[in-house]
C-alpha cells in the first residue's frame, strides 16, 4: 500500500522530526567527548541539554505532523502553526548549542544574560522571546489539537 503525503505541514514536520533526531544524536557523540575529557566525568550543562531537548523535540516534531495531518483546519493554517514550533524548536537547540559551544554559563536566564565571555543580552530581549516562544508553542499547537478535535467529534 502506497501512502502519498501531499500537504507541506506533515512533510515539514517529519523531515524536521529526522533533523531534530540527528542533531541529539550528533550532540550526544559531543556530550560523550566531553564526558570522556572531563575530571568530573561531565559534560558542560547546555552540551546536555542540546543533546536532551533534540531528541525531545523529534517525537514531537512526528506528534506535529499527525496533528497537520489529521486536521480539519486548511493547509495554510496548519502550515503555520507546525512551522511555528518548527522554527521555536530549532531556535531552542542552536540557542543551547551556541551556550554549549561558548561555555559562557550554567543558567540562560540569570542575569546578566551572558553570551560568551564579554557580551550581555538586554532583559527585555530574554523576555520578549520567551513570550513569544511560549505564545506561539501553546497556541499553534492548540489550533492543531482542535482542527483533530474538530474532524474526529464535531
Amino acid at each position: 500500500m502506497e501512502y502519498v503525503i501531499t500537504d507541506a505541514s506533515v512533510k515539514s514536520a517529519i523531515v524536521f522530526s529526522g533533523i531534530f533526531l540527528w542533531v541529539g544524536m550528533l550532540t550526544g557523540v559531543w556530550k560523550y567527548w566531553q564526558i570522556r575529557h572531563s575530571e568530573q566525568a561531565r559534560a558542560h550543562y547546555y552540551v546536555d541539554i542540546a543533546h536532551r531537548s533534540s531528541l525531545l523535540y523529534a517525537p514531537a516534531s512526528l506528534i506535529l505532523a499527525v496533528l497537520a495531518y489529521f486536521s480539519a483546519w486548511p493547509e495554510w493554517l496548519n502550515l503555520i502553526c507546525v512551522w511555528l514550533n518548527l522554527v521555536f524548536f530549532t531556535f531552542s537547540i542552536l540557542s543551547y548549542v551556541l551556550h554549549g559551544l561558548l561555555q559562557d554559563t550554567t543558567n540562560q536566564f540569570k542575569t546578566p544574560h551572558r553570551l560568551g565571555k564579554r557580551h550581555t543580552l538586554p532583559n527585555g530581549l530574554m523576555t520578549m522571546a520567551m513570550f513569544l516562544l511560549i505564545v506561539s508553542e501553546l497556541g499553534a499547537s492548540a489550533v492543531l489539537l482542535a482542527g483533530v478535535i474538530q474532524r474526529f467529534w464535531l
